[in-house]
């Protein structure tokens, strides 16, 4: 013992693993009152759970070789954009240029790939804006998938020593390894540039630092050390999506698990039980908050320029941002003939905006809306309702009560509402049309009249709280007539709206919603020593609670459906896919490997039942839970279910889209539990037979490689022929478009995939879209080749392309006409039909549906592309 009475760590002695039970001994001792459980681990638990032997070792080469090949193989296909790289390529594109924008997401998965980009030599000159674009040789985004696929690898590697940590044998810890190596869903993620291979990484790293500090005695440098690694694993895992902050939730409820243990232990001081927990709060929740905050540290230090993105966040946040048009300096002062733009304080939508585009519906007036960016149609000229047009001498302010008329100088028309419903929100009967009515000459008459109300409370105190003051004074517009107030909230217009958010005017609905303030403000009649005011900058921590309002805000409302959403009641029966890309009759479909993803859910299902019954047998006064093996594997198996329950739970009670991709950080935990399921059949089921147990699980992962050999075109967008495709689709909804492949293997090889570059450079494409030029004569065809195109499709997206021999380096405009589907395939040259990705739609399929429609194609317009 040390002199100064200081802890000294227990030094394990040196044994064989390969000779050990992983399982250790559950030591329960007799107090003066009643038994307790030791809680303190044996001091040779890590050696029996370590990698320490040569034979274990060649287990994990064979791993790491293994995996690299089917994770790594053919990354640099398909050569375009796949699913979300779309927008995760996108943000590596804008961290390289500065520019600032908006996502739902924490930011560090994204600046790791903008980082292997810059360092590949990325210069952010590919926007990775539709799924299908071809990839120019500036992108490095092979290596960017090689990141992503690497961390792929190395989950699998987590996941073997995760099992072996908890206690399972290496040979089983080794097959489940492969079978998780080759589970199609994992795999197909790891390939791409998405969030989920660095996010799966992360969770797959906590878990694994987790359980290794559970093999350690408390307050010995390898707890603190593997308590730290959990913490920063932690930390990274909710920096790359907050479904994270599940499993840090999971890893503080066994934190609970084993501090009631430890209160138990009669040989434990409470001290060292304090010590425990305060340790514990520090690592797992203030590591994890301060890199969480560090990487939002250097994601508004990367961004430093306004953007597109930025029109989500306030006026005070973008002012920040360099190359901002945010007013400064404003006349402070507001009162009759400023012309002001208008905020609105409850949404981001923006400003008060107009345009010289009618209503569909309602009163076919003038357009009211909110617009996100600073534009002309935004101002508001402010006139006296006694005295439309006429300009006072002497400067008058607004003050609370005032009544005025809000002009829009570009378009010469008034705010107006009446009693017509809202475009939109037809259905609410407390929101009417607000529209903008008038014309050059008119003085507008009394439904153009509101009343200013000033709310003091809100606004910035002093004298903003009696007269209209730039930026400080907020203020509601009551309708003259109607009593009702100029109200916006987070609906979009439709199409002939320019998705600009609807402006109602309103009888209820929540108070803020109806709140604006003015931003611009101008008036000849002030002059220039008059008072100005501008935006406050806000700090780090500003920018940081705002950036959050802004994330949650718009992840909630992302409940548009979607053709290929699901639900999570379907996710454990693997019911559905996700079409991820499509071209040169090929496609990359996101499947789980049916026969471990059944298996998973199966087993844990089938594990509550036994756990019933055994609680049942308990309470009748039956012994349960004898064996070391079976303690332990009730032990971990519980864990891992309840980390699949805190990861799959809160997605019940999300009302925004879901995928099938949402359920993979839950499944991982399901895999986990389910390897303890393989371990038990060695260890206890066929403890006496640990051949036929071997040859068991070496059965279930010949089963899993024959599903994954299938299905693998669907990973690696390989080639693949109609029969065989329609042989594979188990359930009606694994609605993978099988028309898009050849019939035989055969026509592979007589098909060239050219590149879109040099398709532009010596070919000429008359394109006819549907946004312009093309035109649907019955919607119902729409729908179903919506059903039959494997992905997001929508009437806009629809493409038919024709390739002609002649060449010109001009667009020509074409008389408008209707063409059949025979009429555009029987011209000269080849004509193929394509959904926006490119990817090709059988003419016989396109020809079915529109003889059975009665429908025509009408082309208003040919494009030519060179």
């Amino acid at each position: 013992m040390s002199s100064s009475g200081e802890k000294t760590e227990k030094i394990a002695p040196i044994v064989d693993a390969s000779t050990l039970d992983p399982v250790a001994h559950i030591e329960v001792k007799q107090g003066p009152v009643r038994s307790y459980l030791v809680s303190e681990p044996p001091s040779d638990l890590p050696a029996r759970r370590s990698v320490s032997t040569l034979s274990e070792r060649l287990y994990i080469i064979v791993l790491i070789a293994f995996t690299a090949f089917i994770r790594l193989y053919g990354l640099e296909w398909p050569n375009s954009v796949v699913f979300d790289e779309v927008h995760f390529g996108g943000f590596a594109s804008e961290y390289i240029n500065g520019s600032f924008f908006m996502d739902v997401h924490p930011p560090l998965a994204k600046m790791l790939y903008a980082g292997v980009a810059s360092l590949a030599g990325f210069k952010g000159d590919f926007d990775f804006e539709n799924i299908g674009d071809e990839f120019p040789s500036t992108t490095p985004y092979f290596h960017m998938r090689l990141f992503s696929g690497s961390l792929g690898v190395f989950t699998v590697i987590m996941l073997y020593f995760t099992l072996r940590s908890s206690g399972v044998r290496q040979f089983v810890a080794f097959v489940s390894a492969l079978c998780f190596a080759i589970e199609n869903s994992y795999v197909t993620i790891s390939r791409y540039i998405l969030l989920d291979a660095p996010l799966i990484f992360f969770i797959a790293a906590a878990v694994y630092s987790f359980k290794k500090y559970e093999l350690f005695p408390q307050g010995t440098i390898k707890s603190y050390k593997t308590l730290l690694a959990t913490g920063i694993a932690l930390g990274f895992a909710a920096s790359a999506k907050w479904v994270g902050l599940f499993t840090i939730a999971w890893i503080g409820l066994l934190c609970i698990w084993r501090l009631w243990f430890m209160l138990g232990d009669l040989s434990k001081p409470v001290s060292s039980t304090l010590s425990a927990a305060i340790s514990k709060l520090i690592f797992l929740l203030g590591v994890p908050f301060v890199l969480y905050a560090f990487f939002f540290k250097i994601h508004f230090d990367t961004l430093i320029y306004d953007g597109p993105g930025a029109s989500f966040f306030s006026s005070e946040f973008r002012s920040t941002l360099n190359g901002n048009t945010i007013p400064t300096d404003i006349f402070a002062d507001v009162g009759i003939s400023s012309i002001v733009s208008l905020r609105h304080v409850g949404t981001s939508g923006g400003y008060l905006h107009s345009h010289p585009f009618r209503y569909e519906t309602g009163s076919g007036q003038q357009q009211i809306t909110l617009y996100p960016h600073i534009d002309e149609n935004n101002q508001w000229l402010i006139e006296l309702s006694s005295n439309p047009g006429v300009t006072f001498p002497d400067f008058q302010n607004l003050t609370d009560g005032s009544i005025i008329r809000l002009l829009h100088p570009s378009t010469h028309c008034r705010l107006h509402s009446h009693d017509h419903k809202a475009p939109v929100s037809e259905n609410a009967d407390w929101q009417t049309e607000v529209s903008c009515y008038g014309f050059t000459g008119f003085e507008g008459d009394s439904n153009d009249n509101w009343v200013l109300e000033i709310d003091q409370k809100r606004s910035t105190p002093g004298v903003a709280q009696e007269r209209v003051i730039a930026l400080e004074t907020k203020f509601r517009l009551k309708h003259m007539i109607s009593n009702c107030y100029l109200f916006s909230h987070d609906v979009k217009l439709p199409k002939w709206g320019f998705d600009q958010q609807e402006v109602s005017c309103a009888t209820t609905g929540r108070y803020d919603l109806t709140l604006w303030y003015i931003e611009a403000n101008e008036n000849h009649e002030l002059s220039e020593d008059a008072r100005h005011v501008s935006y406050v900058k806000p700090g780090f921590w500003g920018k940081f609670i705002e950036s959050h309002i802004k994330m949650w805000t718009v992840n909630k409302n992302l409940v548009e459906t979607h053709i290929y959403e699901s639900l999570p009641q379907d996710w454990p029966l693997l019911l559905r896919g996700i079409s991820y890309w499509g071209d040169h009759h090929r496609m990359v479909y996101l499947l789980g490997n049916a026969i471990e993803w059944w298996a998973v859910s199966a087993f844990m299902l089938l594990f509550v039942i036994v756990c019933i019954i055994e609680l049942i047998a308990w309470q009748l006064g039956k012994p349960i839970l004898q064996d070391d093996h079976v303690f332990n594997f009730h032990v971990q198996v519980a864990q891992y279910i309840l980390g699949f329950l805190v990861h799959v739970g809160p997605s019940f009670l999300m009302k925004r889209q879901m995928f099938l991709h949402h359920y993979l950080p839950a499944y991982y935990f399901g895999i986990l539990a389910f390897g303890h399921a393989l371990d038990i059949i060695v260890s206890f089921m066929f403890r006496n037979k640990k051949i036929v147990g071997n040859l068991l699980i070496i059965t279930f992962f010949g089963s899993c490689l024959f599903f994954f050999n299938a299905y693998k075109p669907l990973i690696y967008g390989l080639p693949w022929t109609v029969s065989l495709c329609e042989k594979s689709q188990w359930l009606s909804g694994w609605d993978y478009h099988c028309g898009s492949y050849f019939k035989t293997y055969e026509e592979y090889s007589n098909y060239t995939i050219r590149s879109q570059f040099d398709i532009l450079e010596d070919t000429d494409m008359p394109v006819v879209t549907s946004s312009e030029p093309l035109e649907i004569d019955e919607p119902v065809f729409i729908e179903e080749v919506i059903e039959d195109i494997p992905l997001e499709t929508t009437q806009e997206d629809f493409v038919v392309e024709e390739a002609s021999e002649k060449s010109t380096a001009s667009n020509i405009d074409a008389p408008e006409k209707e063409e059949s589907v025979n009429d555009i395939i029987n011209k000269e040259g080849f004509s193929r039909f394509l959904d926006e990705n490119g990817n090709e739609i059988d003419i016989e399929e396109v020809k079915r549906i529109m003889e059975a429609q009665g429908g025509a194609l009408k082309i208003e317009q040919k494009i030519v592309e060179v």
